[in-house]
Formats: C-alpha cells, sequence, structure tokens
C-alpha cells in the first residue's frame, strides 16, 4: 500500500509492512526494474548507503531501535512459474527492551539472534497503527 511509504530518494522508497513482528519493520525497495544487485548503478549503492545511514538514525532517533537487521533474498519470485526478481532490502530494527506504542507492546522475541520467520502473520497490525508509526518516523525525518 502507497500510504505505507515513510521515505524516499531518488532511486528508493521505504514502506512499513503489516507484519510488524520487529517493530518497524519495513522494506527498502530500488525504484526502477533491477532484479540482479550486480545490475545496480553506482549512484543507486550510494544513495542506498545513504538509505541505510538515515534509517538507522531514523529508528534510533525515534524508538529507541539497538541494532539492525538487514536482508536481502529475493527467494520468492522464483517460486512464480515465470520469475521477476526485484531489488528489494528487508529491515528489521532490533531492540533490547520492550517498546510500548500506541497502546500495543512489541517485544523482539528473539534479540540477540537471528530474526525469526515463520511467525509473520501472527503480528499483523492495524492500517492504524501503521499510519501511526509512519507520521511518527516522519516527524523526525
Amino acid at each position: 500500500m502507497e500510504e505505507n511509504i515513510f521515505f524516499e530518494t531518488q532511486n528508493w522508497f521505504a514502506k512499513l509492512m503489516k507484519d510488524q513482528l520487529y517493530f518497524g519493520r519495513c522494506v527498502v525497495v530500488l525504484k526502477r526494474k533491477c532484479g540482479d544487485l550486480a545490475d545496480l548503478t553506482q549512484a543507486e549503492i550510494i544513495d542506498f548507503l545513504n538509505v541505510v545511514k538515515k534509517i538507522e538514525m531514523l529508528f534510533r532517533k525515534t524508538f529507541g531501535a539497538t541494532m539492525f537487521n538487514w536482508s536481502c533474498l529475493m527467494n520468492n519470485a522464483y517460486q512464480e512459474d515465470e520469475p521477476k526478481p526485484h531489488v528489494h532490502w528487508h529491515f528489521r530494527p532490533r531492540y533490547d527492551e520492550v517498546v510500548e506504542f500506541a497502546g500495543v507492546t512489541f517485544k523482539d522475541p528473539n534479540f540477540g539472534h537471528h530474526y525469526l520467520r515463520g511467525q509473520e502473520n501472527e503480528h499483523i497490525v492495524s492500517d492504524k497503527i501503521l499510519k501511526l508509526i509512519k507520521l511518527k518516523l516522519q516527524e523526525n525525518l
């Protein structure tokens, strides 16, 4: 959903995910069609590094994130009959303490270890909560 985009540059946009097992989980997506990291331009790579700095600073400042996990997997594209991979990065802020936000308690279930997979559907938040997260982040941009 376009309304979940909270930050963008010339080449990338950052969009909150409905799954908030990791509070603030989002995806950073390349705006142009590109299916391989090796095909990124130098400008896109430099811009991405600036996005990393900006988003990590933003989550530290806004919610007190302790550390961050970034992953670029693109495996799901190859489950399709005609794979169409698209360069994107999953971003999971990690917290060593419980975060209370908008009446919801978020606890990092495995802090200090690899992020958990397979429990995403158990941690879907409402569009209202996503909007509040987005607004809070944008206040600190």
